[in-house]
Order: structure tokens, then sequence, then C-alpha cells
């Protein structure tokens, strides 16, 4: 080979190698930025999968000084398990099963943005006996509300997978969901924990229940009471959760109630339904109503008592009363950790033309910032509740409206009390408890609600709540 053609094939070589150099420098390239995205998309789910627990808001000043010792109902057994749904390190999914046999009664909210999870529910509702068991399954975190089909596939997938689990019917898994609106229920995260579920159910877990259902709230919720039956007693224990989009129109809240009684779905359902205005419908804490608003209530049979048959009769009216007065005592633990409150406020309206008119001005008061605002200020503005009254669209008459604070007299006959007192009605406004009267001195009409102050805690609150 001559020197001449050494020469040439060397330069074609060296333009095959700067070919082959720019080919591998393009490949390394592309490489890395899809190893950067792939990177980046990872750190963001891992993100999102593992975020830290967000600091527990402090416990309300109303709170009890402790969760109540409830009693363990025959055939319910409860678990909870961490998920991850939204935060790391948090329990935020509860699991329930109840016993062959059990009744199921329930009131939704009524809100036309209703969520997957609370339609499935209304439509799984029977007044028909069932001697197949049953179970609920709760997750904090996501609410699986307005998250189009993909909601109700969720419902489908969590329900199915816990049928199995339980050797039962999906129609008989009851799901709710609470927390941040319109993003996708993880819902691989939850069926990941059935199995875990599954195998610590207990007899005595329902205070780990009540725990895994909070979202805002700043302490679980629960309520019992004993029924003398023909026969044995009859025990009744429930918990809940709530704290924020609190008003009525069954409330904004997961309550779950569950009974050793022995009855009926249909006598069950109607007794639930006659309690919810006087109790969850009275309570309002910033007159905003959530997408998924559920209280269901089971009922095992498991008690030693005779059936509960005569709605008329002394043993079904008592354990009415009884179911009442848990349904109740829940509501106003709601309000009690409503969202920054530190006043838990009664409002007893009277003198009504009607119930309805008696209740539209119970809630205008309730809900009223200027009311609520001048209650956490402990000022004695009762001039924001005639407004409140005036605004209300009930009837009313200037002259004929009173208005007290406890068994403070502070107006009368359209004009302030002779005897009212500013120093007395200011001591009374520190309290922590306090009752405010209405009478409109027309009729005969009656309402009680409950409420809370307005402090700029539930500001604090509400705007970081998604981060």
């Amino acid at each position: 080979m001559t020197k001449t053609d050494w020469k040439a094939e060397a330069k074609d070589l060296r333009k095959k190698v700067s070919k082959l150099k720019k080919r591998l420098g393009d490949a390394l390239a592309e490489m890395t930025d899809t190893v950067e995205e792939v990177a980046g998309n990872v750190a963001e789910a891992v993100q999102a999968a593992v975020k830290p627990a967000k600091a527990a808001n402090p416990v309300s000043p109303l709170a009890p000084e402790r969760f109540p010792a409830l009693p363990a109902i025959a055939g319910v057994d409860f678990s909870a398990a961490q998920a991850g749904v939204r935060y790391k390190g948090r329990t935020d999914v509860m699991l329930v099963r109840l016993a062959p046999g059990t009744a199921i009664a329930g009131a939704f909210t009524r809100s036309s943005t209703r969520a997957a999870c609370v339609l499935d529910c209304q439509a799984k509702l029977s007044t028909k006996a069932s001697d197949q068991g049953a179970a609920f399954l709760v997750n904090s975190g996501n609410a699986n509300a307005f998250t189009g089909a993909a909601g109700q596939a969720s419902v489908d997938a969590v329900t199915a997978a816990v049928a199995l689990a339980l050797n039962m019917p999906a129609g008989r898994v009851f799901t709710s969901s609470t927390g941040v609106i319109g993003e996708p229920l993880p819902h691989d995260r939850i069926i990941a924990k059935i199995d875990e579920l599954v195998g610590s159910l207990d007899a005595n877990g329902i205070e780990s229940a009540a725990r895994a259902i909070m979202t805002t709230d700043t302490f679980p919720k629960g309520a019992s009471a004993t029924v003398q039956g023909d026969g044995g007693d009859i025990q009744i224990a429930g918990i809940a959760k709530g704290s924020g989009m609190i008003a009525p129109d069954m409330a904004t809240m997961l309550v779950y109630i569950f009974t050793d009684a022995k009855i009926t779905p249909a006598a069950l359902q109607k007794m639930v339904s006659r309690q919810v205005d006087d109790t969850f419908n009275c309570i309002t804490v910033d007159s905003d109503t959530s997408t998924s608003d559920a209280l269901i209530v089971a009922a095992t049979g498991q008690s030693s008592a005779s059936e509960i048959k005569d709605l008329r009769g002394k043993v079904a009216k008592d354990f009415e009363s009884a179911l009442r007065g848990v349904m109740l005592d829940l509501a106003q633990q709601v309000v009690k950790d409503g969202e920054g409150a530190t006043k838990f406020v009664e409002i007893r309206v009277t003198g009504a033309a009607d119930a309805a008119d008696a209740h539209r001005v119970a809630m205008a008061v309730a809900n009223s910032p200027l009311v609520k605002t001048a209650i956490a200020g402990q000022d004695a503005n009762w001039g924001r509740i005639v407004a409140a009254v005036g605004k209300s669209g009930a009837r009313a008459d200037r002259d004929r409206l009173s208005i007290s604070f406890g068994d403070i007299l502070v107006a009368e006959k359209g004009w302030r009390a002779p005897d009212y007192s500013e120093a007395d009605t200011s001591a009374y406004m520190k309290q922590q408890e306090l009752v405010i009267g209405v009478d409109l001195g027309l009729g005969t009409g009656a309402r009680t609600v409950w409420t809370c102050d307005l402090t700029h805690r539930y500001i604090d609150i509400n705007a970081d709540y998604r981060s």
C-alpha cells in the first residue's frame, strides 16, 4: 500500500470515528435526559407516597379529657392501619367486620356533588333483612369526590378486595372517604393493607378506628348508651369524625354507630331518619356542607334481649331515645372540635310562627360570621343577633323580639332591656360554653342548634389544608 493510500484510509477512519463519537454523544445525552426525567418522576411519586404527616392541630380547649370507655358490641370487630393515603406515618384506614344478620341503616348528605362512596352506600342500603355479614372500610386523607369515573372504579376495587378477604358479597361492603376533594384515590395503597386489617380485627379496637378517620379533627369522638331490653341489655356505641365543613344537611362528617339490638333494617332506618334532623342537622361550624357526609348504623342482633318489634312499645321508645342521645353527643362533639373553636354555643329559638321559621332564625344566628367573631372576642354585641334574625327570612316583629345571653335578658320590646348590665354580660361571655336565647313572641315554633365561635385559627387551618 502506498503512502497516499495510507493517508486516504487514515482520513476515512478519522471520519468514521468522528461520526461514532457524535452518535455516542447523542445517545448519552438522550439517556441522561431520560434518566433525569425518570428520576424526577420517581422523586415526585415517592414524595407523594411518603409525604410526612402534618403536625397535629392543637387539641381543642373544648375536648373531653379522654376518649370514653365504649362497650364492646357483640358481632363487631375493628382494625386500623397506616396506608399512606396522603401522609406517611399516620393511621388513615379502618375496617369494621359485622356479624351475619346485621341490619344496616343510614343517612347521607343531600349535596348534588356527592362522592362516589356516598352514592355507592345509598345504592346498597336495603330495608330487607340479610343473613350475610357486612363490612365498613373508611379512609382519611382523600375524599374520592369529584373524581369522575375513576371515583367509582376506586370504590369498586376496594369493596371487591374487602369482600374477597372477608368472604362476603361486595354489596355488603360500605366504604367512606374523607379528606381532599378532586384528587384520585390511591386505592392500591388501601388494598395493600387489607390483609393486615383483616388479621388485626379486634372487638376492642374501636378507639383506633375512631382515630383512623380523623382529618383536621383534634380528638377522636365516641359515645355510648345502654338500654334495658326484654331479656337483657342492649348496647349502643358510636364514633364520629368532623371538624370543618360542618353545616346542616346531614352535617359534614362521618359517623358509625353500632348496637347489638335485634331489629329489622326497616325499623332501624325509621328511627335513624326520625332522629337526624334534631341532632346532626342542628349543628354548624362554618355553614359549609361537604360531599361525603355519612351516618351508618349497624345492628348485629347479638343481644340476649328480645327483638324490637313494636315501635310504640316501651323498649322501642327507650332504644330510640338512647340512639338519639348517642347521635346528639357525637354531633355536639363535632362542634366542640370545630376548626379553631374556643367556645361552644347553644342557640335556643322560641316563639316562632312555626318550626321552620325557628330553624331559619337559629341557623342565621349560628352561621353569622359577625355573631361568631363577636363570641370569639367575648363581645356581648347583641345587635349582631338582631341583624341575623332580620336577615333570616323568618317572620319577626321588632317589638315582640327578646334576646338573652344565658339568664341575662339583654333586649326586649324593640329596645335594650331596662336592667341590662354590660359588665354582667361581658363576664358571661368569657365562659367556654354559652347559651343565646331568641324569643320571637309570635307562636309556638322552637328550635335549638349548636355552633362555635370563629377564630383566626380557622383561617390558618383552611388556608394550607392541601399543603
